[in-house]
């Protein structure tokens, strides 16, 4: 036997009726509610309230515009219910019936923001999950990645990159060249500029820049198109014909990034040390020679290597965090705006974040 999963009374109160609805409302009970919506209607019901509502979709919003049309006030709309009845009454092209929207004091908002961290808590848990199994399965079977994209991805993320992250890099072994030489040469010590730029920009400054601009370039890029994929339902329709959108989206370009920023990252070494030998030359007279040959007894192999290291874990962290802000999105073009614009913030808090613990870590292995 069919139960509704709402309910619908009838209240009266200073000679105003209104229809008080409760529960789950979805298309499956539209005809039901079809039917008592238009016979409230037609025996002079004011107000629709819909405060004891839990949820609704598409369909019953648009029933519930299209019965009221507009003669009927809806009231008591808060969430995602209200946010669905506004969406459905712009897409019907005139303004509707007036929405009128619950008050909601700070308790809760403050629950209402908890519930929404718990939900995000678990789609990020859920990305985990899902990134576990397709890693499993990739090392189970290497061919069900798909890697045919991958040389595209490593030319977007790599060769496409590469005027940027040479000038910007250039420009930062210059700045902290030109800085440190107006205090070494007040103490003699005009050299060791090849110290000062080399160790900072090796071990520090180079990985971490590139990995910036690699999050502002590929990172957004990665957010957006996954997340327009996501509200275009692709993502869906991959898992309909049974690809597994981490092996087919995800790891691709997380391996792009993984073998291009520490390319990246080296390139920019060799760009910021030269930037500080062109300080050295005009600024302090240091012939090329004598730079290089400090720089090569002041900077080690240990170092680069550590800053390489580095440049690998920014990597992963770029493309993880923006592949999973893109999958994530919610609500069309302003969704997919939102989730490149978490994704870049995200990824630039954790990458200082992580350069903080791997340089912690790196010098107590060095005492």
């Amino acid at each position: 036997m069919y139960t509704p999963a709402f309910t619908i009374r009838t209240d009266e109160e200073g000679g105003l009726r209104s229809l008080r609805i409760a529960g789950r409302l979805t298309l499956a009970d539209g005809r039901a509610l079809w039917a008592q919506l238009c016979a409230a209607v037609t025996t002079g019901v004011a107000v629709v309230d819909l405060r004891d509502v839990q949820m609704i979709d598409g369909g019953v919003a648009a029933i519930l515009l299209a019965a009221t049309n507009g003669k009927v006030r809806i009231d008591g709309a808060s969430g995602e219910v209200e946010r669905l009845l506004r969406l459905y009454a712009c897409a019907k092209g005139s303004e509707g019936p007036p929405v009128v929207t619950a008050s909601r004091g700070i308790l809760v908002q403050v629950g209402d923001n908890a519930v929404e961290f718990g939900r995000e808590l678990q789609r990020n848990l859920a990305f985990v999950g899902d990134l576990g199994a397709g890693l499993a399965a990739f090392v189970r079977r290497p061919q069900s990645v798909h890697f045919s994209d991958l040389l595209y991805l490593m030319e977007r993320a790599g060769a496409d990159g590469l005027p940027i992250i040479a000038v910007i890099n250039f420009l930062i072994g210059m700045i902290l060249g030109l800085q440190g030489a107006i205090q070494l040469h007040r103490f003699g010590a005009d050299t060791f500029i090849a110290n000062l730029v080399g160790l900072a920009v090796v071990r520090e400054l180079a990985p971490l820049m590139t990995a910036i601009i690699v999050a502002g370039r590929s990172g957004a890029s990665y957010a957006a198109e996954l997340g327009t994929m996501t509200v275009n339902e692709e993502v869906d329709a991959l898992r309909t014909i049974g690809q597994d959108p981490q092996r087919f989206l995800v790891l691709p370009r997380v391996l792009a990034l993984c073998v291009v920023v520490p390319l990246l990252t080296a390139f920019g070494d060799l760009l910021g040390c030269c930037g500080g030998a062109f300080i050295a030359m005009i600024k302090l007279d240091i012939s090329p020679t004598a730079y290089f040959s400090q720089l090569q007894r002041s900077v080690e192999l240990s170092d680069v290597i550590s800053g390489l290291i580095k440049s690998i874990a920014f990597a992963g962290l770029i493309g993880l965090v923006a592949c999973q802000r893109g999958l994530a999105t919610r609500g069309g073009a302003l969704g997919v705006g939102r989730s490149t614009t978490s994704a870049v913030v995200l990824v630039l808090f954790g990458l200082v974040a992580l350069d903080a613990i791997f340089t912690l870590i790196f010098s107590l292995l060095s005492f």
